[in-house]
Formats: C-alpha cells, structure tokens, sequence
C-alpha cells in the first residue's frame, strides 16, 4: 500500500475492522516514512457491473467516477469522508442487488439523489441541479421548494 502523502510504499496497519456494510473491511494504515496515517478499504471483487448511458453506449461501472460526483456535490459542506464512503458503499449495494448487471446510468443517479437527500439537502440540491440538467430557473425553485417543503414536515 503507497501513502496518499510521501508515496513510500513503507506502510503498516495499525487496525482493522468490518466495515458497517460488512462486504468491506476497513484498515488503518499508518506510513512508516512520514508517519501520518490514513484509512484504506478492502472488498471482494464480484461481477463487473456495467452502466447503460444515456446515449444507448456501455461501459464499465467506474467507482471513482462516482465518488468524484458525489465529493463536487458534498465539496466544503460539512460532511465526513467517511460518511461519503458509506454513502459510496451503500449505491454499490444497492446497484449490485438488482437483477441485472448492465444499469442505466438514470438508475444509478436516482439512487445517489436519494441517499444525499438524507445525508444532506444542500449536497442533494448540487447533484440534482447537474443530474437533472436542468433547462431553465423554475424548474430548479421546484425542485427546491419540495426540499423545503419536507424539510419542514420534518421539523413538524
């Protein structure tokens, strides 16, 4: 394992536990270079999932492409890498238990949607307005105005 912040491949593990999904098992790393530590996490290895894109093309699932989308969309709010992880974890579940494995790249935004919706309004809002391409300014204070809206059924 390399440390994410001097690249020495010098690393030992200094705890390790199952995650809460438990499909994956979560260690921390510490560098025996520089001495920071970092967390790392390990899982199986299953059938390939492949993502059907708007267009009709298919390609193969890329877990970092969606953790790029959901860190722009949680960029500085104050949400934990571990809870994004756990979020990651959790659309990967939820893509790998349905019956197929090629999935519409639309299904997959659904499920993102719906779990930053819990996680956190604003992250939700972000996404949204990318996934949902969003063609002109009332369409968006829609979209906002149901947030709010549940927002405070919630508070009730």
């Amino acid at each position: 394992m390399r440390c994410p912040y001097c690249l020495s491949h010098d690393t030992k593990v200094v705890d390790t536990r199952e995650a809460e999904d438990l499909d994956t098992i979560r260690r921390r790393r510490e560098c025996l270079k520089c001495s920071k530590r970092f967390t790392t996490y390990e899982r199986v290895e299953t059938v390939e999932l492949r993502v059907v894109k708007k267009d009709g093309s298919i390609e193969h699932f890329d877990r970092r492409k969606l953790r790029i989308g959901i860190l722009k969309a949680c960029e500085k709010r104050p949400i934990t890498m571990d809870k994004i992880e756990k979020l990651i974890d959790d659309v990967v579940t939820d893509l790998r238990k349905k019956d197929s494995t090629e999935v519409p790249s639309k299904d997959i935004g659904e499920i993102i949607m719906e779990k930053l919706k819990t996680l956190d309004k604003v992250a939700y809002i972000r996404f949204a307005s990318v996934y949902r391409e969003f063609a002109d300014i009332k369409s968006f204070e829609k979209m906002i105005k149901q947030v709010v809206a549940v927002k405070n059924e919630v508070k009730k």
